[in-house]
């Protein structure tokens, strides 16, 4: 337990047990525990507690496979397969990882031959040190057709089309060998959460399109569920509870170099559904934090409309606005980490980026082209599949809206004893408001609210003066007016499980067509 713990935390010597500072929250004193008798670690801090295979699991974002086949094959143990099939699959990815791998280190070499030189001269201009370029493993793939084919010619050219590296022509009698799919580029090593090469990214040093070029899918990548840079920014985030998203590989390694290590970067695409998923099991809400630009900001406005149908109590997005035409780069090398977490700390909930998106600059002169803005409105909380989250949308827009067009004048609402009760009318509304009524008349009146709660809100102040000397009667209008106050876009359903014991029985009353409300 202590040599897979002692990966992530400085453990010390503490009687029977092992301590350091706990990897799961940000502490000083340590008050996280290792006992390698029993096999499990415990914070006294925050509670956390586990054994080796939960704690690969939560610092290393596996699935509980893969944690176990990870802990297997550290300790030199065989994982049992399901199938020949599933032992020949095995295999396969085993010898695409040591493909990739053995690549990896042959662009790093290449960075620092000769043949590198304009790519350090790029490097050197972008501000990476010589420890950055190590860390995140950059190299310099030859601006040749066939120099990583000869470099990784042990492999076969099969195993390196199948990894992506090679690009194989159209079949034919007189067709061309394979040839290297990066030629010219500054090379990103692509890993997945374990910290394996599965791909790679190249950016072209000359006037080359397209600039960034990923590996295409393979085997082991899938760029709709991969993230840059998770498998060093997973860990740190877990502990901070924050995960940051850029746009590019080169915001990540400046954001990292600058101190702010808890960024990642999809890969040249919009977030995807799976991709979303990935960042929710390491922080509740990721912050993105992309360019200032106009490009950059519609990014971010597909990521929320993406969002929508995603999101789960406690989880959501937060958006970071950079300064106009920069990008985390450009601010860090201007204000550095200081500057990024001012951002950061200013960065807006996912419900104000859908309404600025959808009021700022909008054409609101007549009541056709608002009603279009709050149709809009209306349909963005529809798309949320939780029910609850859904209708807090749903208000909360509505709130805001009706904020900023006001709604129809109402009689205003004051507190007194324990509840909301309305104003005290002047006679001349009584009178008005106020013909003789019969108790057949008054049971339609309130069961024509509960059925139809819009009723409530468009007949509001009419409502609001009727004096009933029943007091049954009295309850039920009054929570009816109650209920309307708190949302004006309530349902008959959410009415009902609103009103209070007194007033829900005289709502069954009224509903069952009883002319003696009690």
């Amino acid at each position: 337990m202590s040599t897979v713990a002692g990966r992530r935390v400085k453990l010390s010597r503490a009687g029977r047990e092992m301590k350091g500072c706990c990897p799961f929250h940000n502490e000083k004193s340590p008050s996280f525990f290792v006992n390698d008798d029993k096999g499990f670690y415990h914070c006294f801090g925050c509670g956390a507690h586990g054994d080796v295979i939960r704690f690969v699991v939560e610092q290393e974002g596996l699935g509980f496979i893969d944690a176990v086949k990870s802990l297997a094959a550290e300790a030199g143990l065989a994982m049992p397969e399901a199938s020949p099939e599933a032992r020949e699959r095995a295999a396969a990815a085993a010898t695409l990882h040591d493909v990739l791998r053995d690549a990896a280190a042959a662009f790093a070499v290449r960075l620092r031959h000769d043949a590198g030189g304009a790519c350090r001269a790029y490097v050197a201009t972008r501000g990476l040190s010589a420890a950055t370029v190590e860390a995140f493993g950059l190299g310099f793939a030859d601006d040749s057709r066939t120099w990583l084919r000869a470099a990784l010619a042990n492999h076969g050219d099969a195993k390196l089309i199948e990894a992506g590296l090679l690009i194989a022509p159209d079949a034919g009698g007189d067709a061309p060998a394979p040839y290297d799919r990066f030629r010219g580029r500054l090379m990103f090593p692509i890993r997945d959460p374990r910290g394996r090469v599965i791909a790679f990214g190249g950016r072209a040093l000359g006037d080359v399109q397209p600039k960034y070029l990923n590996s295409p899918d393979t085997p082991l990548f899938d760029k709709g569920r991969t993230l840059y840079n998770l498998d060093r920014a997973g860990p740190v985030a877990r502990k901070s509870q924050r995960l940051i998203v850029v746009e590019g590989y080169m915001d990540v390694i400046a954001l990292a170099q600058a101190g702010v290590a808890d960024a990642v970067a999809p890969l040249g695409t919009a977030l995807t559904e799976a991709q979303l998923a990935l960042l929710w099991r390491y922080a509740p809400e990721p912050v993105l934090c992309f360019d200032g630009d106009a490009a950059g900001q519609r990014a971010a406005l597909r990521a929320a409309l993406r969002a929508l149908p995603l999101l789960e109590p406690g989880k959501s997005l937060r958006f970071a606005t950079l300064p106009p035409g920069q990008d985390p780069d450009d601010l860090v090398r201007t204000g550095g980490a200081a500057a990024v977490e001012r951002v950061l700390a200013a960065a807006e909930p996912l419900i104000d980026r859908l309404w600025r998106s959808e009021t700022e600059g909008a054409d609101t002169s007549t009541p056709e082209r608002r009603a279009a803005v709050l149709a809009r409105l209306d349909a963005h909380a529809t798309t949320i599949a939780h029910p609850d989250l859904a209708r807090f949308y749903r208000t909360e827009l509505r709130d805001r809206f009706y904020a900023l067009f006001r709604r129809p004048e109402r009689t205003p609402w004051v507190k007194g004893m324990g509840r909301m009760a309305p104003a005290p009318p002047s006679p001349g509304i009584l009178r008005a408001a106020q013909p003789a009524m019969n108790a057949t008349m008054i049971r339609q009146i309130l069961t024509g609210c509960l059925v139809h709660p819009a009723l409530i809100d468009h007949g509001f102040e009419r409502l609001a003066a009727i004096a009933l000397p029943d007091a049954g009667h009295a309850a039920l209008l009054a929570a009816l007016l109650d209920a309307a106050t708190a949302n004006p876009d309530i349902t008959a359903s959410e009415l009902r499980a609103a009103l209070p014991a007194r007033a829900a029985a005289a709502a069954d009353a009224a509903l069952a067509g009883s002319n003696q409300i009690a």
